[in-house]
């Protein structure tokens, strides 16, 4: 019988060499960034305590959490008629213990309360890690994903957004994306709720508008009446979605339409602030203030953010906000933070599309050795260490194999130089160094050899 060829789960993926190169570049481009504006790295573990995650994402975001099963006989704490009388959600406390972090954010805010005697504050840090959620997979939609994040917590001040969203800026500048960073505030929606006669259905309001872009105006109505919302309410709320103009002029007309708000009102003004902040730093890319970004989390209190790549169809790929409360629900409160998380999967699959890598940002090895036998190879293991000490990937073939294999293993891997070291060479302390690229070969010492790779590579 045929033994299955092994594969992944749905949602993940492998990454190839190649892969990774480009993955690490863009990783570095934005751990680079981040402590360029004074933030300083931390992990934590991918496992939570599921009292930690649940009920910080809303009842959507507890659906797709991945829970892990206690240890041992998990079923010693549930009888049978239990399984009849609850649901999975109802007995996942008393199965599971620990759950896979959904995002960085919680996981950040659990560690700034157990770890808050020891941090100075204001606390900037981010965090470069995977997370996992149980969602349906589709295109730019992982189960398994990288987040890079980046949080300042116990600051109130609006400072920290404008730096945020220089950061946003810089990052994708430097990787070359084009892109719109929307703006807008929860305040503002929850004026637009007390607006339309629901306060009460702010968490139903923002759910549904958050889908907006997705499913379609009509689709949004939908979900509103079947969430308890009158066709009035609804017929109120649908104007405020077709503002236009100038961000001012958005600003404006929403200004008039919420001027019975107190809470709408200051999350027009924190807006107004960080925009007018933004425009006197001529930042590369667009920004526009959005009054359909909802943002699903229900932990954000104040402006939020989304980010849009111009010239590729895909979700958002960087996205974050103010959260005043955070830290309340551990125990904490009165610590506000603001973050973002830049989609690193979305990205990666931006860049792909886009092909806005560096030329030489697969390069691995710069130089491999060829191995015509032993008395050779200990001469070229030698020379190798002396190319390394020097700064340059270098390779030694381990077997001595037909050089015609040998040669198509270096196109295969994109060597860009091969040295060549055989009796000759070894009575003369030279290396015979070809081009790959241009198929010129030349007889040199070792130390020209390095100059003209490293001359040749970093042009």
């Amino acid at each position: 019988m045929a033994i299955a060829k092994p594969n992944i789960p749905k949602g993940t993926r492998d990454f190839s060499p190649t892969e990774m190169a480009k993955r690490n570049y863009i990783f570095n481009t934005i751990r680079d960034v981040f402590a360029l504006y004074g933030f300083r790295q931390i992990e934590t573990p991918s496992m939570e305590n599921l009292s930690t995650l649940m009920g910080k994402y809303g009842e959507e975001g507890d659906k797709l959490l991945f829970k892990v099963l206690n240890s041992g006989d998990f079923k010693q704490c549930i009888m049978s008629s239990d399984w009849q009388e609850h649901t999975a959600n109802q007995l996942a406390p008393r199965l599971c213990e620990k759950g896979l972090r959904y995002d960085l954010t919680v996981p950040f805010a659990r560690y700034v309360v157990q770890h808050h005697d020891e941090l100075q504050f204001p606390f900037k840090r981010y965090q470069i890690q995977p997370v996992w959620r149980a969602d349906r997979p589709q295109k730019g939609r992982y189960r398994e994903f990288y987040q890079c994040d980046a949080d300042v917590v116990g600051s109130n001040s609006l400072l920290n957004e404008v730096e945020l969203m220089q950061i946003v800026d810089t990052v994708f500048t430097r990787l070359g994306v084009r892109i719109c960073l929307k703006i807008n505030n929860r305040k503002i929606l929850t004026g637009m709720a007390e607006h339309i006669g629901a306060p009460d259905k702010i968490v139903e309001i923002t759910t549904a508008i958050d889908k907006l872009d997705k499913i379609g105006i009509e689709k949004v109505r939908e979900e509103l009446q079947a969430n308890g919302l009158s066709d009035e309410a609804i017929a109120k709320l649908q104007p405020l979605f077709e503002i236009s103009g100038s961000n001012e002029e958005r600003l404006d007309a929403i200004s008039q339409m919420l001027h019975d708000s107190e809470v709408g009102l200051k999350g027009i003004e924190e807006c107004r602030f960080v925009l007018q902040s933004l425009q006197a730093l001529n930042l590369k890319n667009a920004v526009e203030f959005d009054l359909t970004l909802a943002r699903g989390l229900n932990y954000y209190t104040g402006c939020i953010f989304e980010v849009k790549a111009l010239d590729v169809v895909i979700g958002s790929i960087t996205g974050g906000g103010r959260y005043d409360n955070l830290t309340g629900i551990f125990g904490l409160p009165g610590l506000s933070g603001v973050g973002i998380s830049f989609g690193a999967d979305r990205i990666f699959d931006v860049l792909n599309q886009l092909d806005l890598y560096p030329k030489d940002i697969t390069t691995g090895v710069q130089l491999l050795f060829i191995n015509f036998g032993p008395a050779e190879a200990a001469c070229c293991i030698s020379l190798a260490a002396r190319a390394r000490q020097a700064g340059l990937r270098t390779e030694v073939y381990p077997d001595s194999v037909k050089m015609k294999k040998q040669m198509n293993y270096a196109n295969a891997v994109g060597v860009p130089f091969v040295a060549l070291v055989g009796e000759n060479e070894m009575q003369s302390g030279t290396v015979s160094l070809k081009n790959m690229l241009t198929g010129e070969q030349k007889a040199m010492t070792i130390e020209e050899a390095i100059d003209t790779i490293k001359q040749i590579t970093t042009d």
